[in-house]
């Protein structure tokens, strides 16, 4: 490619873009822009970040407590593994109703505050929406309008205060011409507007205000924000404004000759409409003289003796958008007391004038904090400023796994990641957050089963609805009704579940550390545990490992052997399937024939018997060898088939065009089946994993070629299936012997 011809192609795209995107207007420009889509013009801070979050959709995904809303601006593009915000969908409903209520009122009145333990994605959640904006505003739906105070050169024109009364083609009392699209050249002075403001605080209030319903229409149902109806000039702005309407002896369209519109876009690279407050001492606003740089010589005559002063600072940053406070009472009080007043008035007053900001406030802060806040005689001003959201650890795990599988792969870590080593330390995590339920809180006819719960039971509760195997099918029933308040049980606790544990950060560590493991090749879930275990020794550095073991809960080390556990079975069965000794489809084809015979029973219907053609009761005998293999003992028959048939309609009715799933409707029946077969056969299965280890410790010879080639396949259908390599294959292969297989 010739350098010439490229850099041609690249400028012609630029400038396209660039007027596509309508970068610069004159203000009568900008005005026909307006009355053309007044709504998205008209909106204050909030309204945009609430459009921004809306602009990118959202979807219900599956909770504990039913389905819930997720909003999608909070996953990550592709390619960014650590923007995406995983679960936290409560937190994410919070925020968006609080931008609700400030629409409402008009006004973004109060100072959200994000408050968790550490690591619970706090940060993550409020970089998600800066990002979102950020994008948002690239788009025509999210074009940010701001101005600039245009000067031109005293050798295009001559007059009054250093430039005459006509601008590129125009001039006179009354016309409109514009010294916005003046090139480079002719521009002797351009002042930019740091504070963002909207082009419409040009327009005196009434006819503001006049302007703005006329284009909305009478049944219109956007709010209007009194940020726009009484939004007025900041000091430079409105001292520029006040000296070019004193020399054009009142001729408002003079002054606005001056005024250049210009887009901007949100950018947190460089702080335009957000920013962030790092913890500090001092109030992050300020201003210096404009008037006293030796630029502003050029300046007209009527305004070299005006002192402009140009704020800055992150309050100045973040107008029209967002501003981040992070750990935001780890800052002295005195810090950052104007928030008293600034997040009810949207107003922080300086030495010289008032500073009035359109922003959306966040902060975040760590539950230590926020206690040591609340015992402060201040708190009490400041309760009615803040709106707090909880942002506790996440308790269900595969939502945990998606962090670490988002964050830790092979290119991260420059090793094989053998199957469910997140998962491992995804479990682990959310056991050490859980807490004994208090069933006393309960009716008392499930009062007794929440009381048995343990933690690996809690952990199975939370992710997939799962009933203990242990309990009956109404038992299961029951439970299940309570699943949402055990899940909200402790919400109202300043101890909630969720506040301690291990974090995400920990555990990262954690994967990272085992993935240099010498005793593996690659990242192992054997490792992963080895790395859980030392953690656990740790007691003086974590706090959550110092919690006292309340029957089974807390109990940290004996998470590890529990994880292990969930990980030997997922070896055993994973290792079983790829033997091929029965398939998944055998499966099925049992549970459906057993299904119509009960669903018979039931209905005190007959069955056609496919030898004889002739009428038959359902066959009381087939049925319980079958219910002697998937029915716990203590269930009574009649009421499991009763429940069996009643679980498969209520399935019906939640998915109705879905396909029935039976290994996902009856994990617990079909885990039994698969367990009872392989009862069975465990003398062959036991010949056939010892043969697998011979051909991996380079013993084949010891094998006849019919061997060889099962094992071959088995490892294949292991590699293909579910994601080893022999070398990893090997080692859960030996876990599995050693453990289930001696």
């Amino acid at each position: 490619m010739e350098a010439k011809k490229f850099l041609q192609t690249v400028g012609s795209e630029v400038t396209s873009d660039f007027t596509k995107n309508r970068s610069i207007l004159s203000f009568e420009e900008y005005t026909q822009l307006f009355v053309q889509s007044p709504a998205r013009q008209a909106r204050n801070a909030a309204q945009y970040l609430r459009d921004a979050i809306d602009f990118y959709g959202h979807e219900q995904v599956p909770h504990p407590t039913g389905t819930i809303r997720r909003f999608k601006i909070f996953d990550a593009p592709a390619g960014d593994r650590d923007g995406r915000v995983a679960g936290q969908e409560e937190v994410q409903n919070a925020i968006y109703r609080l931008l609700g209520n400030f629409v409402r009122a008009g006004r973004i009145n109060k100072l959200i505050l994000l408050h968790g333990p550490n690591g619970s994605a706090k940060s993550t959640i409020i970089e998600a929406l800066k990002r979102g904006m950020e994008h948002y505003s690239s788009q025509p739906e999210g074009a940010l309008y701001t101005f600039n105070w245009i000067f031109p050169s005293e050798k295009l024109v001559k007059g009054s205060i250093g430039f005459g009364d006509r601008a590129g083609g125009g001039g006179g009392t009354g016309s409109l011409a514009s010294y916005a699209h003046l090139e480079a050249e002719n521009i002797e002075v351009r002042i930019t507007n740091g504070l963002h403001e909207h082009p419409l605080f040009l327009v005196p209030k009434e006819e503001r205000k006049k302007l703005i319903l006329e284009t909305l229409g009478p049944k219109t149902d956007f709010i209007l924000s009194s940020y726009l109806l009484q939004g007025e000039l900041s000091s430079k702005s409105r001292r520029i404004y006040d000296s070019l309407l004193a020399t054009y002896e009142g001729d408002w369209l003079k002054v606005m000759r001056h005024v250049q519109v210009e887009r901007f876009y949100v950018s947190r690279r460089y702080q335009t409409a957000t920013a962030t407050v790092e913890p500090q001492m001092s109030v992050d606003a300020a201003y210096q003289q404009v008037t006293a740089d030796r630029t502003t010589a050029n300046l007209p005559p009527a305004l070299q003796s005006v002192i402009l002063y140009d704020p800055h600072g992150p309050l100045v940053s973040a107008n029209r958008g967002l501003i981040e406070y992070s750990d935001l009472l780890k800052r002295p009080l005195e810090a950052f007391k104007y928030l008293l007043g600034a997040s009810e008035t949207g107003e922080v007053p300086l030495e010289h004038f008032v500073l009035q900001l359109d922003e959306v406030l966040i902060a975040s802060s760590n539950e230590k904090h926020l206690a040591a806040f609340k015992e402060l005689p201040d708190f009490s001003s400041f309760k009615g400023r803040i709106e707090l959201v909880r942002v506790p650890y996440l308790r269900r795990w595969k939502v945990e796994q998606e962090i670490y599988d988002a964050q830790v792969n092979a290119t991260t870590v420059g090793r094989h990641i053998a199957p469910h080593a997140t998962r491992v330390a995804a479990m682990w995590a959310v056991l050490t957050r859980l807490k004994k339920p208090i069933s006393e809180r309960y009716p008392s006819e499930v009062r007794g089963l929440i009381e048995r719960l343990s933690p690996l039971e809690k952990l199975r509760l939370y992710q997939e609805g799962q009933a203990p195997e242990r309990f009956s099918l109404p038992q299961a029933r029951e439970l299940k009704k309570h699943l949402q308040t055990v899940y909200e049980e402790s919400d109202s606790y300043p101890n909630y579940e969720g506040r301690s544990g291990a974090s995400a950060r920990e555990i990262k560590t954690s994967l990272f550390n085992a993935a240099q493991s010498v005793e593996f090749e690659g990242l192992h879930p054997l490792a992963v545990l080895k790395e859980l275990t030392a953690l656990c020794k740790d007691k003086s550095v974590y706090e959550f490992l110092q919690q006292e073991v309340v029957e089974g809960y807390h109990d940290h080390e004996e998470f590890v052997a529990t994880v292990e556990g969930e990980y030997l079975e997922l070896v055993d069965h994973e290792v079983r399937d790829s033997m091929g000794l029965v398939s998944e489809a055998q499966y099925k084809d049992l549970f459906e024939k057993y299904v119509q015979l009960v669903s018979a029973w039931v209905k005190g219907e007959k069955i056609q018997n496919k030898v004889t053609g002739a009428q038959e009761k359902p066959d009381e005998g087939r049925m319980v060898e079958f219910e002697t293999i998937i029915m716990p003992k203590v269930e009574d028959a009649s009421e499991f088939r009763k429940g069996l048939i009643s679980n498969i309609g209520a399935h019906k009715i939640d998915n109705p065009t879905g396909e029935l799933e039976w290994s996902r409707i009856f994990p617990d029946h079909f885990k039994r089946l698969r367990d009872h077969f392989f009862e069975e056969r465990k003398k062959l299965l036991r010949r056939n994993v010892e043969n697998t280890l011979k051909f991996l410790s380079g013993e084949q010879a010891s094998l006849m070629a019919r061997e060889q080639a099962a094992v071959r396949q088995m490892l294949d259908t292991m590699c293909q299936r579910y994601g080893y390599n022999d070398a990893s294959a090997r080692d859960a292969i030996v876990f599995l012997i050693r453990k289930r297989y001696p």
